[in-house]
């Protein structure tokens, strides 16, 4: 039983297993285009390396790898034509630049910028609140407040 298992799992494996009629006849080239592969993401799974991924548009770029490294490109010729092509989010590990760090860094800044314009409007509120009366303002409100109650008892008497 366990043989059996065993041939099915090596089987099952083998068909899993790129095309070998796909393959660079070089086996350094093929080796380069694999470490390509790992680093090139699949734009239908777009999790997964186009080496992990089954899809159609996976094969499709893996056979332009592998033209590509068979034309004599280097590897970073070959990313910078998959770059211009797909756009950068292509590679699994986009490049360090400044639009990458405005595209991470945009999320912190809403935040940073969102307290601070709370900040300022807290502020404005507090200071346009009414201040509080000087006790000669306190006094006339009174004065005020008692002749109204006496007024309306009055007429109410």
């Amino acid at each position: 039983m366990r043989r059996a298992l065993a041939i099915l799992g090596a089987v099952l494996c083998l068909a899993a297993a790129s095309d070998p009629a796909e393959r660079l006849a070089d086996p350094a080239q093929e080796a380069r285009a694999r470490a390509l592969f790992r680093e090139v993401r699949c734009l239908v799974c777009q999790n997964e390396s186009i080496d992990d991924s089954q899809a159609e548009l996976a094969s499709d770029l893996r056979k332009l790898v592998r033209d590509e490294i068979a034309t004599g490109k280097s590897d970073a010729e070959v990313r910078a034509y998959l770059v211009s092509r797909y756009g950068e989010f292509v590679l699994l590990k986009p490049a360090i630049s400044w639009g990458n760090a405005a595209l991470w860094g945009a999320p912190f800044a809403v935040v940073v910028l969102g307290g601070a314009l709370l900040a300022v409007n807290l502020r404005r509120r507090r200071a346009a609140e009414e201040p509080e009366l000087s006790p000669e303002e306190a006094a006339r409100l009174e004065a005020l407040a008692a002749e109204t109650s006496s007024d309306t008892s009055s007429a109410q008497g």
